[in-house]
């Protein structure tokens, strides 16, 4: 898999412009989704499309928030409650007002992955808070933030009938920063659906158990 234009060289971090790039592409695409597919199911996720934005707005959000104190937390979350609103459903902070329809539950998107970005691009590149997947950084966080931007997006589109084919150095960057260890060989989006658990590779079966490893490496 190539991951730079010099295949000797590692690619750039991920930054909050990337972040950003990413959130606008899947409200762009997701836009264009009829109304009637929101109480689909997203995918192969239990949730359905309403509930997968809300998750994804959720995670943008609290990833804003881990780095949001002047002393992040190394060793657990910052307290916020989080609930589902039905069995099965995902366990959120936050939850988009249904009377607001897909327009303002896209603005619940949008706003999350704004929060995400600024504290991305205001944090001290010292700073560490924690993750239940490795202790990190703003870049971490970033790279976190795109990888569930690209491959909840993923998920919707499955859903919903769209088409979403997000740029390759996106998927670069975030397979470099959190899966230091897939395999090379594909292109980098089929590389992140299989590091993610959602598509088989050549001599690289699905996944049925995946994690990232979030720890500052650089």
């Amino acid at each position: 898999m190539s991951r730079s234009c010099d295949p000797a060289a590692p690619p750039p971090p991920v930054t909050a412009d990337d972040l950003d790039r990413a959130v606008q592409l899947s409200v762009a695409v997701l836009r264009r989704a009829p109304v009637e597919a929101w109480q689909e199911r997203a995918g192969a996720l239990e949730w359905n499309c309403w509930e997968t934005v809300e998750h994804l707005s959720d995670d943008l959000f609290a990833y804003a928030a881990q780095l949001g104190p002047r002393k992040p937390p190394l060793d657990g979350n910052v307290p916020f409650v989080w609930e589902p609103r039905r069995p099965g459903g995902p366990a959120n902070a936050v939850h988009a007002d249904r009377a607001a329809g897909p327009a303002g539950l896209l603005q619940v998107l949008e706003a999350s992955g704004a929060l995400l970005v600024a504290m991305v691009r205001t944090t001290p590149p010292e700073v560490r808070a924690h993750h239940v997947f490795g202790v990190s950084d703003a870049e971490g966080f970033a790279a976190m933030g795109v990888v569930e931007t690209l491959v909840h997006t993923h998920d919707l589109a499955q859903g919903m009938g769209l088409t979403w084919d997000p740029p390759a150095e996106l998927c670069v960057r975030g397979l470099a920063r959190l899966f230091p260890d897939a395999p090379g060989g594909a292109a980098p989006w089929p590389t992140l659906l299989w590091a993610t658990g959602r598509a088989e590779l050549p001599d690289h079966p699905r996944r049925t158990a995946w994690r990232w490893d979030a720890r500052v490496r650089r």
